[in-house]
């Protein structure tokens, strides 16, 4: 398989005329020349943080808090996840893992709720999905086990300490929620050692210096934090200290679509859109061990294509810029995964 266009090529998303040559789902080479195709090439984005059990209920709750919307055992999204049926649920995560699909996600990192019987319901809905699910049981130590790993809601919520060393010894992936409502629990998330932590809205000075000390990568979700009302990340600290990458959080809340949360962050702040892109893409599926995020050869071929001819992108002058602050699904020819 060939891909043709303008090719966001390598780890800083040069903009090149070529092709992608791929073989058996792997990029051998990128090749530089003169092609007839009117398209934008760039990595499959890995969406770093999610939860999609809430898809049950879009939009609900509308000016409640933080813990009103979603602290466990009682938040609003914990009771109707009780209140709904499984198969309900189910068909809702379905659905939205098919719209991450149809703007051009390869994969989410999700935190899921539910135990093990939460853990069989999202990979029964992703089931028929070429999305790559990776997912973080909650609350129990064989939600760990029958998952990919174990998602904390966070250090002020219980003593992970037993969870932490079992999820180790089972060589997965541990993962925390800290500093989202204030800085409190930061410290002791760090503590944990995890894989990443997620929001660290209230960062300080502190904690950014443990954080480029222990090398412990960042997910940020600046949409969700000012739906919640907790505050806007200091992300341009963060990305200066350590890998940080980009989730849409809540369903309940926001839409999984990555042009979206790319868009945002990079029209409230002042990184670069190389940065913003990659935070989409590579350092996502850094942070889940996965071979692809970047163009290049001996990478999974997991590619999306913009038409560069859409009413939206055409005459675009610089193809980069335009993916993080201008495209979306309807600019999408082709997502090969």
């Amino acid at each position: 398989m060939n891909v043709e266009g303008t090719i966001l090529a390598g780890p800083e998303f040069e903009p090149i005329e070529g092709r992608v040559i791929v073989e058996d789902g792997i990029i051998t080479a990128v090749e530089e020349t003169e092609t007839a195709a009117e398209s934008i090439v760039l990595p499959a984005f890995v969406n770093a943080h999610t939860h999609i059990g809430d898809s049950i209920a879009k939009e609900a709750g509308a000016g409640l808090s933080l813990d009103e919307l979603v602290a466990p055992p009682d938040g609003l999204k914990h009771r109707l996840l009780r209140a709904a049926d499984r198969e309900t649920k189910v068909d809702a995560m379905r659905q939205t893992i098919r719209l991450m699909e149809a703007t051009g996600t390869a994969a989410f990192l999700e935190f899921r709720e539910g135990g093990v019987e939460g853990i069989n319901m999202i990979r029964e809905a992703a089931d028929r999905s070429d999305v790559e699910a990776i997912v973080l049981g909650r609350e129990t130590e064989a939600a760990m086990h029958a998952a990919d790993g174990f998602g904390a809601s966070g250090a002020r919520d219980g003593d992970f300490d037993q969870l932490r060393n079992a999820t180790r010894r089972a060589e997965k992936m541990f993962a925390i929620h800290a500093g989202e409502r204030d800085a409190t629990d930061i410290n002791a998330a760090l503590d944990l050692r995890p894989e990443f932590v997620v929001h660290m809205v209230h960062a300080e000075e502190l904690h950014l210096d443990r954080l480029e000390d222990m090398g412990t990568p960042v997910v940020v979700c600046p949409r969700s934090n000012l739906v919640t009302d907790v505050g806007f990340p200091p992300i341009e600290s963060l990305c200066e200290r350590t890998t940080v990458a980009l989730g849409t959080d809540n369903v309940m809340t926001n839409s999984p679509s990555m042009f979206r949360e790319m868009e945002f962050l990079a029209k409230l702040t002042g990184l670069s859109d190389a940065e913003v892109l990659a935070m989409a893409t590579k350092h996502g599926a850094a942070l889940a061990d996965r071979n692809y995020g970047v163009i290049e050869p001996g990478r999974e071929a997991k590619l999306l294509e913009l038409d560069r001819t859409s009413d939206n992108l055409s005459y675009v002058k610089d193809p980069r810029r335009a993916v993080v602050r201008r495209a979306g699904q309807a600019d999408i020819k082709r997502v090969h995964l």
